[in-house]
């Protein structure tokens, strides 16, 4: 049976969870709703397939937010409780702090089972799910991957470019490929249309080609070389570069206990250890119980006597996950060098800070205990000496005199004093920034911990480094910082108008003539200065470090490092359509070894002449190569000249092209891209997609004045409920405004809409919102 002070802590806990459940998931879910979503629906997915996609990525959340929320919503609760001095009534009763006890069991108790629900049953089939959707999927679409005017480089030892798409969307247009699978006899294929094959059943990739040419040098003799028309070429591919790895196989994620236990038996008996399926067995059970050990840590560090226990929570709580975390991935590493059994690594996190949650509740207890002695002296209720002015006390059956008048009551009503603005302003920013300082690094650090839980994993297995880890988090923090500020500034601005509401320092400002819009007023600016630093932000270091994070990320996965950076790159197109490939370009000295170029005709998709320079170096403002020679080409493709010769001057762009990125619109600021969607539209080329990134790079800074100008009134409509309440309408409005702009971006590179309003319509809708919201509250 519940008692009273049960239902109580429960009730204060519940808002709370949910509301810290929706914060983490949400924030897990940011990068699949921006990466996923929204390529998903430019190539024609139909929503039910996005939304199950989306579906099946929840387990693998709610695996990880569950046991989260938990502790944030009892942190929160018994914060409340020791804020408000609930606690110090309780103990001055005589309820002692292991009273509190049941409450917290049971909120944990009913997690831990939700949470073992997910792990045991829901993740692995949510995962299985959604291996066999992307599979479809990709091996459905996987030509929609490659870009026009971009090198494709994922085919092993293929290198792919197109310079365009055909209206009717299927396949590409205007196909160079450069084929090096048989170093020997290195080839290049020119084709006006190409496409995939795609065979599912017998794991069979495709690629063909339409109306083109093979070129076939042979290493060694630059003397011979062959031209091949061809009206049909069929190129068979790796299909571990389309198909997803292993198939539809179930990994160690997507296995049942009893597949677990199944593939760990196979393993003993096959003389391999078999310490994973172990440890995902064990996490399965480990996990859930942490739950428990949150309860334990969230009862022993929520009692406090600390008046601002409630806002500290959220911060105590991001810290404790994220040790909890360091020591499940420190024992799992332990495990794989045999330094402890991979059934204990599991289980380390859970008896240490369950250790640790005992011996702080039984501290807390016996500080409380030793409190409970100390006793307020009150004043002794005395019967006063003498009756009160103006009282007569009679005896005897005689009416008493009726006491003469009191002199009139003069009630002296002091001047008040009202603060100026600019004391006013910096009273709502302090409060505002406080705010805003605790959610931004604390959504930050949930980044990290999803980030270091996704990529731990390569790093016991001694296929990465630490050093390589602390560099990948180096360069997200970025685009991490891109994601949280504007989430950060909306729930400030709710949190803060939301209490400035409830305290009723909004009716006082009101009331000595200061308007909603004046109050708010240096939150607005706050929001400006926030638009300005994500359009900065987007101009100078994003581009530059999602190129090395995918980079790292890439490499840290067991990829080969991709030609993003100019000391590894090998292809190059110039601003004439001509490409170049180069085995090593030096950017200090100025120098390509290895240089081939190749040019083409302005109508047309054939090759015009092939040149080929052993060393090339950038002096005087040209360029001097030494040995090298040039082929010329006619209509037809066949070899019209060749000329070989001792010294050569290679005709390309300067030294200081090769030294910058090749044109992409995720990294080029918004002069840069501005400027190729110039170029291309004087080529012919498709623009639409780069225009609706060009606005995107305008559109979206807005974001943080916009979610302000919703905050504001909904703040002071909703403010009476609390800060809490605030949060939750934030992410709502957060997730909304996410899936808006990701459903216009795509329909926008689908070409069915403008450009401009592709990008600027999630700002249009929730700045009509804003205003309607703006015009109708109370100022």
């Amino acid at each position: 049976m519940l008692r009273t002070l049960d239902r109580y802590v429960i009730r204060e806990a519940i808002v709370p969870f949910a509301l810290a459940l929706l914060v983490f998931t949400f924030i897990l879910q940011i990068p699949p709703v921006m990466e996923v979503a929204e390529k998903l629906i430019a190539k024609g997915v139909d929503w039910r397939t996005i939304g199950r996609i989306m579906a099946t990525l929840l387990p693998q959340a709610l695996g990880i937010t569950i046991p989260m929320a938990t502790l944030v919503g009892l942190l929160v609760a018994l914060g409340k409780l020791s804020s408000d001095r609930e606690t110090v009534a309780l103990q001055a009763c005589g309820v002692s702090m292991f009273r509190l006890v049941r409450p917290v069991a049971l909120v944990a108790l009913l997690a831990w089972a939700a949470t073992s629900w997910v792990m045991i049953w829901a993740l692995p089939n949510a995962n299985q799910a959604y291996r066999e959707i992307v599979y479809g999927i990709v091996t459905a679409r996987a030509e929609n991957e490659v870009r026009p005017r971009v090198f494709f480089e994922d085919f092993p030892n293929l290198v792919l470019y197109v310079r365009d798409l055909p209206p009717d969307g299927r396949g590409w247009q205007d196909v160079f490929l450069a084929d090096a699978r048989k170093p020997s006899e290195p080839e290049v294929f020119l084709a006006e249309r190409g496409h995939l094959v795609l065979d599912r059943e017998n794991r069979r990739v495709d690629l063909v080609l339409q109306r083109g040419a093979r070129h076939r040098a042979p290493a060694g003799a630059p003397d011979k070389y062959e031209v091949q028309r061809f009206e049909t070429m069929t190129l068979g591919l790796d299909p571990e570069a389309v198909f997803p790895r292993g198939g539809l196989q179930p990994g160690e994620n997507e296995m049942t206990i009893p597949q677990l236990r199944a593939e760990a038996a196979a393993r003993v008996a096959a003389g391999v250890s078999p310490h994973r399926p172990v440890m995902a067995m064990q996490r399965k059970f480990s996990i859930p119980v942490a739950c428990l050990v949150f309860g334990l840590l969230g009862l022993g560090l929520g009692v406090t006597t600390r008046r601002d226990g409630k806002q500290s929570s959220f911060a105590v709580a991001i810290g404790v996950i994220f040790v909890y975390y360091v020591l499940l991935y420190t024992s799992e590493a332990l495990a794989k060098g045999q330094w402890i059994p991979a059934w204990v690594a599991m289980w380390v996190p859970n008896l240490v800070l369950g250790a640790a949650g005992l011996v702080l509740l039984v501290w807390r207890a016996r500080f409380a205990e030793l409190g409970a002695g100390i006793t307020l002296p009150l004043p002794r209720l005395r019967r006063p000496a003498h009756p009160p002015a103006g009282v007569t006390l009679t005896r005897g059956a005689g009416p008493a005199a009726p006491p003469p008048k009191p002199p009139a009551l003069v009630i002296r009503v002091p001047r008040v004093h009202v603060p100026g603005p600019r004391v006013l302003d910096g009273y709502v920013i302090r409060f505002y920034l406080r705010v805003f300082a605790l959610a931004f690094v604390g959504m930050l650090g949930i980044f990290y911990i999803a980030t270091f839980i996704d990529l731990s994993d390569k790093l016991f297995k001694g296929q990465t480094t630490g050093a390589a880890i602390l560099r990948f988090f180096w360069y997200s923090t970025p685009q991490y910082v891109y994601f949280v500020l504007p989430i950060a500034a909306l729930l400030a601005a709710l949190i803060t108008v939301g209490l400035l509401t409830k305290s009723s320092e909004l009716i006082v400002m009101k009331a000595c003539g200061v308007s909603l819009y004046r109050a708010t007023l240096p939150i607005m600016a706050f929001a400006a200065a926030l638009s300005l630093v994500l359009f900065a932000l987007a101009e100078t270091v994003l581009a530059d470090a999602n190129r090395q994070a995918q980079a790292l990320r890439h490499v840290i996965r067991g990829g080969s490092p991709r030609t993003f950076d100019v000391l590894n790159r090998q292809w190059v197109a110039g601003r004439d359509g001509s490409l170049y490939h180069y085995a090593f370009f030096d950017p200090r000295r100025e120098e390509l070894s290895g240089l081939s170029i190749y040019r083409f005709p302005a109508r047309g998709w054939r090759l015009a002449s092939r040149s080929f320079t052993n060393h090339a170096a950038f002096r005087d403002g040209r360029w001097q190569g030494d040995a090298g020679w040039e082929r010329t080409f006619d209509r037809r493709g066949a070899v019209t000249s060749y000329k070989t010769a001792e010294r050569t001057e290679p005709r390309l762009e300067p030294a200081e092209y090769f030294k910058t990125e090749q044109p992409d619109a995720e990294r080029m600021s918004y002069r840069q891209l501005r400027h190729y969607i110039g170029e291309l539209q004087t080529s012919g080329f498709n623009t639409v997609p780069y225009a609706v990134s060009l606005q995107r790079k305008l559109s979206f800074p807005f974001v943080t004045i916009i979610m302000t100008l919703i905050a504001v009134p909904f703040a002071v409509t909703t403010g009476r409920h609390g800060a809490l309440y605030g949060i939750g309408a934030g992410i709502v409005l957060a997730i909304v405004y996410w899936l808006v702009i990701s459903v216009f971006a795509a329909i926008g590179t689908a070409g069915l809409v403008p450009p401009a309003l592709a990008a600027w319509a999630p700002n249009l809708l929730f700045g009509a919102g804003a205003a309607y919201l703006l015009l109708t509250v109370r100022t």
